[in-house]
């Protein structure tokens, strides 16, 4: 996908930087006292060269600590596949943009799942790229060890675009993965109808599929809670210390990040700890195969009045652990609404990713984004 100059319009997560306009992170607690930035995020850099239109700021749960999308303070962007749903969070705003068509690409961040979780639930694709590929100098941090910036779009050449953009010089410069290793993380209650979604397009695309033993996900999965949570409680410190701006908070995100203060240094530790463990489990899983492959949510999306302690990053926040990307592309289900497949690759495998996504969407398991 080619954009000449302005042709090109971004939508931006209000967590990132564009000069000349405040960053909120969502919060009334950040947005009464937050100055117009003084530059762009150098995230912004590749939009600004080719004269990207950008069409908004875009909303975000607060402070992105959280994955229901939901926003008391701004109002919860509409789902565009039906609006008594959950958009998915925490780049509800990035997605949602992208689905109604006000934005050929946006940039969303990925901490637990924040943007493959909102494409899964809107029907677009979504990537969270390789931690430390993308600058997060100018973003707004809720856990900078996890953090990651990437782009949605409602497909595969949209988010190569996004990356073009994010990664001045991108191309896609790999072959599609010949083999896939489907992964079924165990102790995790999946929707049958999602799992057989993915399934039958993994068997439509023609590539060879070999399921894959991944233990260790329950545990991942406790690690990147222990470390982001710390992380957010340290990163949102000048709110929890200011009894003002600590009563500007949403209810929810005051809960949690009271219970993230709990965390200790100790846990903290034996996570990190763990996480190298995990990363060393990830690349011993990708050792046989190019790709894995499994859902990027449990569910679809829940009904707004029930948006609180979803499961919603059960599959998406061990990706983040080990800092691999991770790419999550809409499907056909026997639902009224699209799965969503997640690829997770190895490190800087964006591009193989992207290959392999081309090859999801021209395969009979595929469904255009909403």
């Amino acid at each position: 996908m080619q954009y000449e100059g302005s042709g090109l319009r971004l939508a931006v997560k209000d967590l990132i930087d564009v000069a000349g306009i405040p960053t909120t992170a969502g919060s009334r607690a950040v947005a009464e006292r937050a100055d117009p930035a003084a530059a762009d995020a150098p995230c912004m850099a590749g939009a600004r060269a080719i004269g990207a239109a950008i069409v908004g700021k875009v909303n975000l749960y607060e402070l992105a600590y959280g994955a229901s999308g939901v926003n008391s303070h701004f109002g919860t962007p509409a789902n565009p596949l039906d609006p008594q749903l959950v958009p998915g969070g925490s780049s509800s705003g990035s997605a949602v943009a992208v689905a109604d068509g006000d934005a050929d690409v946006a940039y969303g961040s990925d901490t637990g799942g924040s943007i493959r979780i909102p494409a899964a639930f809107c029907g677009i694709t979504g990537m969270k790229t390789t931690h430390g590929r993308i600058s997060l100098e100018g973003v707004w941090p809720l856990a900078p060890s996890l953090d990651t910036v990437g782009p949605m779009a409602r497909d595969v050449n949209g988010v190569i675009a996004g990356m073009s953009l994010l990664e001045p010089g991108f191309v896609l410069d790999s072959a599609p993965a010949s083999r896939i290793g489907r992964i079924r993380p165990s102790g995790i209650d999946v929707d049958p109808v999602i799992d057989a979604a993915v399934d039958a397009a993994l068997n439509a695309s023609g590539l060879e599929v070999v399921d894959v033993d991944l233990r260790g996900w329950q545990a991942a999965r406790r690690a990147c809670g222990a470390i982001l949570d710390y992380e957010a409680a340290v990163s949102n410190r000048a709110l929890l210390d200011d009894p003002a701006r600590g009563r500007l908070l949403g209810a929810e995100v005051l809960d949690r990040l009271t219970e993230a203060e709990a965390v200790t240094a100790a846990e903290v530790a034996e996570a990190r700890v763990h996480q190298q463990q995990w990363r060393e489990e990830m690349s011993a899983a990708l050792d046989g195969v190019d790709v894995l492959a499994l859902p990027a949510a449990v569910s679809f999306p829940p009904p707004l009045s029930h948006h609180g302690r979803w499961p919603y990053t059960a599959l998406t926040n061990p990706v983040n652990l080990s800092g691999f990307p991770a790419l999550a592309l809409p499907i056909s289900s026997a639902h009224r609404l699209p799965a969503s497949l997640q690829l997770i690759g190895p490190p800087n495998g964006e591009a193989l990713l992207l290959a392999t996504g081309l090859v999801f969407e021209s395969a009979a398991g595929y469904q255009k984004g909403a």
